[in-house]
C-alpha cells in the first residue's frame, strides 16, 4: 500500500485522485498540497484526504508518506522533484518533465543520486489501445516501423499558467507535443536514438506571447521519422488520434472524438460531457470513463506495481530528460526554420544508425520492389534488376 502526497489540486490533480481512489484502492492520497487554503481544504473533503496543507515542503516532508505525486505547473517541478528526492521519498512527475532538457537533467541526476524511485507520468501512452497497439509491434505485426503521426490538438488548455510562458516554458509543443513525441519514441523504439527535429510553429489565433500549433518532424537513426501535430486552435473538443505505419501493417487509433459513444441532444446533456468539450447540444461524443480511456488507471498500476517489485516503470524521468532534448531541439528549429540536432548529454540507448533499405530476393536476378493483384485477376509484379539497376515488371496471367 502507497500512501501518496498529492501536490496539486487542478484537473491534473483530480484525475490523478480518481485514478489512485479508484477501484477500491489500497493506494490513498494522505496528504494533498494547494496554494489556497479554500481549494486544499475542498479537494481534500472531496476525495476524503485525512490532511491539507498549503505549505510545499510540509507536504511533501510528511512523516506518514512514501510517494509523492507532482501534478503542479511546469515552472515547480524541478523544485519539488529535488526536494522530494532529498526527503528520500518515490516521486512521479506529470508531463512535461520540465521546461528545458537542462532542467530535466537536474531533476534526473537529484532522484538517481538519491537512489529513490521516480517515474514519468505520460498518461497516453498507457492508453488500453495504446498497450494493446505498442504489444503488436513488439510481436512483430508491422514489421519495421517507418513512421508514426501524433495529434492532439484541443481549443486550450483549462489554466492560466499554460498560457504564460515564463511559468509553462512554451506553448502547444511543451503541453502536447511531449505527449505525442514520446507515443512516437514508444512505437519506434526508446533504443533508437532521435537525431534531429524539424517544427513549424505559430501563434494564430490567441493573443499570448508562446504558440498555438506546431507541426513537427523527429528524425531517428534508424531512419524512422515521428511527426507530431499539436493545436490549441483547434475546435470541436479534444482530437486524439496516432497512426503507425511499418513494412508489414498499419495501425489507426482513435482515442477521444470518435469511440463509439455518439449522442445527439437538442436539450443539452444537463452536465459534463467530457473533456475539452465544447458545447452540450448537437452531435456529443461522450466518454464512458475518462480516466481509463486516457491511461491514468493503466499508469498508476505500473508505477505502484514497479514500486513494489523493485523494478523500474515503463516511463522513468530518463524518458522525460528525452522528450525535453527533442522539445528543445523543437524550438531551436522554429526559430531557425531548418533540421536541429537533438542534444542529449545523456544517451543510454544504441548507436547503431540506418543500414539503408532492405531488399528482398524475387529470383537470381532481381529484387522485388512490389507485387499487387489487378482487377481482371493478373499479379503484376514490380522488379528490379540486380545487375542493371533498373526497374521492370513482370505480368504473372490468371
Amino acid at each position: 500500500m502507497s500512501k501518496i502526497t498529492m501536490l496539486g489540486t487542478g484537473l491534473i490533480g483530480m484525475f490523478y485522485t480518481m485514478s489512485l481512489h479508484g477501484n477500491r484502492s489500497r493506494d490513498r492520497v494522505e496528504v494533498v498540497y494547494s496554494r489556497t487554503p479554500e481549494r486544499a481544504k475542498k479537494f481534500a473533503g472531496d476525495w476524503g484526504i485525512p490532511r491539507w496543507t498549503t505549505d510545499l515542503a510540509e507536504a511533501i516532508n510528511d512523516p506518514e508518506t512514501d510517494v509523492v505525486v507532482i501534478g503542479l505547473p511546469n515552472n515547480q517541478h524541478a523544485e519539488a522533484a529535488i526536494m522530494a528526492a532529498e526527503a528520500g521519498k518515490a516521486v512521479l512527475c506529470t508531463k512535461p518533465l520540465a521546461r528545458t532538457a537542462a532542467e530535466a537533467k537536474q531533476m534526473l541526476d537529484a532522484v538517481e543520486k538519491a537512489g529513490v524511485f521516480h517515474g514519468y507520468l505520460e498518461d497516453l501512452v498507457y492508453t488500453p489501445k495504446t498497450l494493446k497497439a505498442l504489444q503488436s509491434v513488439r510481436n512483430g505485426a508491422l514489421g519495421k516501423v517507418l513512421w508514426t503521426r501524433s495529434r492532439e490538438t484541443h481549443p486550450g488548455p483549462h489554466s492560466d499558467w499554460f498560457w504564460t510562458k515564463e511559468i509553462s516554458g512554451g506553448g502547444v509543443i511543451i503541453d502536447m507535443g511531449c505527449h505525442c513525441i514520446e507515443i512516437g519514441r514508444s512505437f519506434i523504439g526508446k533504443e533508437v536514438r532521435p537525431v534531429e527535429v524539424m517544427c513549424w510553429a505559430d501563434t494564430q489565433v490567441h493573443p499570448i506571447e508562446a504558440e498555438d500549433h506546431a507541426i513537427g518532424l523527429v528524425k531517428y537513426a534508424n531512419g524512422a521519422i515521428g511527426q507530431f501535430e499539436v493545436s490549441w486552435t483547434f475546435r470541436g473538443g479534444m482530437d486524439l488520434r496516432d497512426e503507425v505505419s511499418g513494412t508489414e501493417g498499419t495501425i489507426w487509433l482513435n482515442h477521444w472524438l470518435r469511440t463509439g459513444f455518439d449522442m445527439f441532444t437538442a436539450v443539452g446533456e444537463k452536465g459534463y460531457v467530457a473533456e475539452k468539450a465544447e458545447g452540450e447540444t448537437g452531435w456529443l461524443f461522450p466518454v464512458g470513463d475518462e480516466v481509463g480511456a486516457l491511461g491514468y488507471v493503466e499508469m498508476f498500476n505500473d508505477m505502484l506495481n514497479a514500486l513494489d517489485a523493485g523494478t523500474q516503470p515503463m516511463e522513468t524521468f530518463y524518458d522525460g530528460y528525452v522528450v525535453n532534448a527533442i522539445m528543445d531541439a523543437a524550438y531551436r528549429s522554429v526559430e531557425s526554420k531548418r533540421w536541429e540536432p537533438v542534444l542529449l548529454d545523456d544517451w543510454r540507448g544504441s548507436d547503431e544508425v540506418d543500414t539503408g533499405v532492405e531488399l528482398t530476393e524475387y529470383d537470381a536476378d532481381h529484387f522485388l520492389v512490389k507485387q499487387e493483384k489487378m482487377p481482371d485477376g493478373r499479379l503484376k509484379v514490380i522488379l528490379k534488376e540486380k545487375a542493371s539497376g533498373r526497374i521492370v515488371q513482370k505480368v504473372v496471367e490468371a
